[in-house]
């Protein structure tokens, strides 16, 4: 199952979305989880993602994303996992990672991420695996 057909309908929390994953956060739905492991999914991580304010875990690891990381994933202060490894991604990596404070992991090896790591990730405490 590796199409996304019922991402045309619906609400992604009510319509049972595939690899989105939701929870009720202060008596609303909300997008906590996107899980797109190995879905061949190709183009461009869109710094919209950010909008999903309750994320906890963005995965799309395996896929075939290109272009760089949006610096508004550093947005989504509630995000513990960020898993972009085994894809295309290119460009260096944004300062504003540093800021997630609930991160504890980053997978982002077997891209074409250049540059070094930002000094702003010397602020994730709380990262095991990077």
């Amino acid at each position: 199952m590796n199409n996304l057909e019922n991402w045309n309908r619906g609400d992604p929390c009510t319509s049972n979305w595939t690899g989105v994953f939701c929870h009720i956060i202060n008596d609303a739905l909300h997008v906590t989880e996107l899980q797109l492991f190995k879905r061949n999914l190709s183009g461009t991580l869109a710094p919209e993602v950010s909008l999903l304010s309750q994320l906890k875990t963005l995965d799309f690891m395996w896929n075939n994303l290109t272009g760089s990381i949006p610096k508004e994933i550093g947005n989504i202060t509630t995000l513990k996992l960020i898993l972009l490894n085994g894809n295309q991604l290119s460009g260096f990596l944004p300062d504003e990672i540093g800021n997630l404070q609930n991160l504890n992991r980053l997978q982002i090896d077997q891209n074409q991420i250049l540059g070094p790591i930002p000094k702003s990730f010397a602020n994730l405490r709380h990262v095991k695996h990077l």
